[in-house]
């Protein structure tokens, strides 16, 4: 069901960036939202590698009360996302909000913002719908990837040239490169230290986040 809906926008996606002055519309903000939405996991790649571990991805959407408080662009589409081992999707490692805007030069921009309270967030995308929340709850502006659409269907992207400022795990610093395809999402995610060594995150392979069957 998902990957059909996906499959339909990778289609669509050649005729959304028509906006004028060189900005993204808001048509592909809803794209790249649909590549996003939902739940995927790295349990399929884990079963094949002792690499990497089954983590699971959740995704959905949120309103948020005066958002110009906090976000550096109105308009487009808020999203809370989090992280969880597969043995632990209670206790999640990884919690953020994403601003999903239209950008410059027929890109995307998505903004990540780090809470100040995750424990009190935690399962938000099982209630239902509106899952409203404040300005205030989405924390601090920590990154943000530049995406764009891809030739083969899809969307790509990465953090700024130099990553983005990070304290995570012994890493001061952390880069991604995003892919977002039909069957979920490759995500090249680093962290590095003061010295520019990478002390975590994929060497070669990418993670492999795919659609949970429905």
């Amino acid at each position: 069901m998902k990957r059909l809906n996906i499959a339909a926008t990778i289609a669509l996606s050649s005729c959304l960036f028509i906006a004028s002055s060189g900005q993204a519309s808001e048509a592909t903000v809803e794209a790249v939202v649909a590549h996003l939405e939902g739940v995927m996991d790295t349990t399929e790649q884990a079963n094949h590698s002792d690499d990497f571990v089954g983590v699971q991805m959740t995704t959905c959407r949120v309103e948020v009360t005066e958002p110009e408080t906090t976000a550096t662009e109105t308009g487009g589409v808020y999203l809370y996302q989090e992280q969880a081992l597969v043995e632990s999707l209670a206790s999640p490692y990884r919690q953020r909000f994403l601003h999903i805007v239209p950008g410059d030069n027929y890109r995307i921009a998505s903004h990540s913002f780090k809470p100040d309270s995750p424990e009190a967030l935690v399962g938000l995308c099982e209630q239902p719908s509106p899952r409203a929340i404040s300005a205030a709850d989405m924390g601090e502006q920590v990154c943000t990837v530049s995406l764009r659409a891809s030739a083969v269907g899809g969307f790509v992207g990465s953090t700024p040239l130099g990553g983005c400022v990070a304290s995570v795990r012994g890493a001061v610093s952390i880069t991604n490169v995003v892919v977002l395809h039909e069957d979920g999402m490759d995500t090249w995610d680093r962290g590095f230290d003061a010295a520019g060594t990478q002390v975590w995150g994929a060497d070669s392979t990418p993670y492999q986040y795919r659609w949970q069957s429905e």
